[in-house]
């Protein structure tokens, strides 16, 4: 429930920020709670996730691109994420979360995000999101029609369409049995 009042709180505060293009990189300062710990006193692993959320919602409001989805009923879901870690953000730490679009290909828009504290980073996430309708996935054509055209030169870099690839599951659609493979050593 802290999250969702967090998260409805930085909608309100990121409202109230300078605007930016859907193309900038959006800079949200943060403080470590503790909220956010583990009996280690860090940010808890699976919180970054959930505290990166609130980073790619501010790119979004700061933009305009939040107005726009929601009047269109279009709303944000992650299909795949990932995240590597330097140092431990500590309770009380102050750092901000940085969040900017990386691309398209035709299933999701891709994010990198960063915690940063005092210039350096302590973790970088790529996220795979995708904007869903009632009548599923928002294609690109709609998606660039509200927010305008990515700029020239923004292109993947390769790796993400491998690393896409090696963590895919199969569509909604399609059944996905649960079976451990079994390795030979």
């Amino acid at each position: 429930m802290h999250l969702l009042l967090r998260t409805l709180l930085h909608l309100l505060l990121s409202s109230r920020q300078p605007r930016l293009s859907i193309w900038d990189t959006s800079s949200m300062p943060m403080r470590v709670l503790f909220t956010d710990v583990d009996i280690n006193m860090h940010i808890n692993n699976g919180m970054y996730f959930s505290l990166m959320d609130i980073g790619r919602f501010d790119l979004l409001v700061r933009s305009g691109a939040w107005k726009a989805a929601r009047r269109r009923g279009w709303n944000p879901v992650v299909s795949a994420e990932t995240i590597a870690f330097r140092k431990s953000l500590k309770l009380g730490q102050r750092y901000t979360i940085e969040s900017r679009i990386l691309g398209f290909d035709e299933k999701a828009m891709y994010f990198e995000q960063r915690m940063v504290a005092d210039g350096e980073i302590y973790a970088r996430a790529y996220i795979a999101s995708r904007l869903v309708a009632n009548g599923g996935p928002v294609g690109n054509e709609d998606i660039f029609a509200e927010i305008g055209q990515p700029p020239a030169g923004l292109e993947l870099p390769p790796w993400i369409h491998e690393w896409r690839e090696a963590n895919a599951l199969p569509g909604s659609r399609r059944p996905a049995p649960h079976a451990w493979a079994q390795e030979t050593v």
